[in-house]
């Protein structure tokens, strides 16, 4: 089978071709880094919403305490909804 000559032109060297392995070597320890510093945020998100959760159903616990110690002193009961 006979190429072109335009198809010859076309036709990748060793040298581009170790180029562009190289290069397509530093992307993927790029793309490692941000996925691996995505991961971290993901966990660090996990953590901090069930915190955020636990902290609610306390503050939501104090303030039921907090509104009976009122009703026994004959303070106004306050509604607040967290």
């Amino acid at each position: 089978m006979t190429i072109t000559p335009e198809q010859f032109n076309k036709l990748v060297t060793k040298d581009e071709h170790q180029k562009l392995e190289k290069k397509v070597n530093e992307i993927d320890k790029n793309v490692k880094k941000i996925l691996n510093s995505v991961d971290g945020i993901a966990d660090n998100y996990k953590t901090v919403k069930a915190e955020q959760t636990a902290n609610l159903g306390a503050h939501k616990r104090m303030q039921k305490d907090i509104n009976e110690v009122r009703g026994h002193v004959g303070l106004k009961i306050k509604n607040a909804t967290l």
